[in-house]
């Protein structure tokens, strides 16, 4: 028996939680597992904030868990995991790519970015298991800065008890196939980096 595994994943739009979050959604159906998904795109597609909530479990009858049940919360940019943390379960896991990207109120002046630091003791007063992640560091130096959403998903995947196999077969499913040999190594990367 499963009980029921939490993820969310958060971020500003095109850093690809979209993919991410679908990629964790098959994993889960095609471990056996039954799961859902719920996205909101927002403003998305001028810089806004993403989140998808993906729930894994032998019967899952809704996607979206209540604040402080999240089990996996997966941020592509700092300031975004930060807006999400009272969603993490105290004994989560908080995976946060390194990244910032300045918001409109940020590049205008009118507002500071905050420091990392001060984002990881937000989470650090909620949980023990914060992990600063250098998801696009990996993706640039591996050539194309797109794929750092699937280098945090090698990451969260080295989390979970469960066969690499399946994760490479979705992706294989999910991303053109022009992409799709790129994406599997940005995959392995990102389950690398956490040793």
């Amino acid at each position: 028996m499963v009980d029921s595994i939490n993820f969310l994943f958060v971020g500003v739009g095109g850093q690809g939680i979209i993919l991410v979050s679908d990629v964790v959604a098959d994993v889960g159906l095609k471990l056996g597992l039954d799961a859902k998904k719920s996205e909101i795109h927002g403003m998305s597609q001028r810089g806004g904030s993403v989140e998808s909530h993906v729930r894994w479990g032998d019967k899952v009858y809704s996607p979206i868990p209540a604040k402080g049940e999240v089990n996996y919360l997966v941020a592509m940019e700092i300031l975004e995991a930060g807006r999400w943390a009272p969603y993490l379960a105290p004994d989560g896991e908080a995976i946060i790519n390194n990244q910032q990207i300045a918001s409109l109120s940020v590049s205008s002046g009118l507002a500071r970015y905050p420091e990392t630091e001060r984002i990881v003791n937000i989470f650090a007063q909620r949980t023990k298991n914060v992990h600063l992640v250098e998801g696009l560091a990996t993706a640039r130096r591996m050539g194309n800065p797109a794929v750092a959403g699937v280098v945090l998903l090698g990451y969260l995947s080295s989390m979970l008890q469960y066969d690499e196999a399946a994760w490479l077969e979705v992706i294989e499913k999910r991303v053109p196939a022009r992409f799709v040999k790129l994406n599997k190594e940005a995959f392995v990367e990102g389950r690398h980096l956490r040793g």
